[in-house]
Formats: C-alpha cells, structure tokens, sequence
C-alpha cells in the first residue's frame, strides 16, 4: 500500500477547517464518507497531515467538479495494490470527461450570452423608436 510521508503534527478540526476556509460539519462529512479518518481523543477529532493533504484533494477534486464517489475512487485506487499508476491514469480520464463538459457548457453560455445580446440590441432599437416617435409603443 503506497502511503503519504506523515510527520508529528496534528491538527483538530477547527484548525483545518480554518486553514481551508470550509466549515466543521464538511469535515465530519468527508470523515462519514470515509474519506478522512481522523483519530479520537474522547469526542475531539484529531487530524493527521495524512488527513490534511487527503483534504486538499478533497477540495481540488471538489473544486474540479468531481463527486464525492469519485474522489475515494481516486484515493482507493492510490491506496490498492495498483497504486499511483492507476490512480494517475483514472485522473487523466476524469479530466478529459470533465473538460469535455466544460467545453461544451462553455459553447452553451456562449451561444446564450449571443442570444442575451440580440435581444437587447433589438429591445433598444425598439425603445429608440418608441422615444423618437417614429413608432407608438404596443405596435409591432
């Protein structure tokens, strides 16, 4: 199993929820979706640099649009026998779909902003007619 370099330090669950700008209760989340797996003092959570860097990739995964079942296939993959290989050759398939998404999204938003421009330029065309006189408003 390919393992992350650790250190001594730890963090409690506010310290890293403030370091990464996101709330408490999205911390416990990712820990019930078993993606981070903090260890237990009582009730206090105690978070490991391991669960630190699995959060960021939390976050960039988050951030890259990927679903929460994606991202613990991406870190089961890294921690399986298959490891980093596999792990990278699954990545670049997300990103490929994801960008592909994007793209075309990015066509779609295009296309309307072209719409939403139209329009206007006929909607101010219109209104111009409307204050020069040169057509009453309601007709067509």
């Amino acid at each position: 199993m390919n393992q992350i370099e650790t250190s001594d330090k730890t963090y409690t669950i506010g310290e890293l929820a403030e370091e990464f700008g996101i709330t408490s209760r999205a911390l416990r989340l990712y820990e019930e979706e078993g993606l981070l797996d903090p260890q237990r003092e009582g009730t206090r959570r105690i978070y490991s640099e391991r669960n630190r860097v699995r959060l960021r990739l939390i976050l960039r995964g988050k951030r890259l649009g990927w679903s929460l079942s994606e991202i613990r296939e991406s870190f089961d993959l890294y921690d399986s026998c298959l490891g980093e290989e596999a792990q990278l050759e699954w990545m670049l398939e997300k990103l490929a779909q994801r960008r592909d998404s994007l793209m075309a999204q990015k066509k779609d938003i295009n296309n309307a902003l072209q719409d939403l421009e139209r329009i206007a330029a006929d909607a101010e065309q219109a209104l111009h007619g409307i204050r020069s006189g040169q057509r009453k408003a309601g007709q067509a």
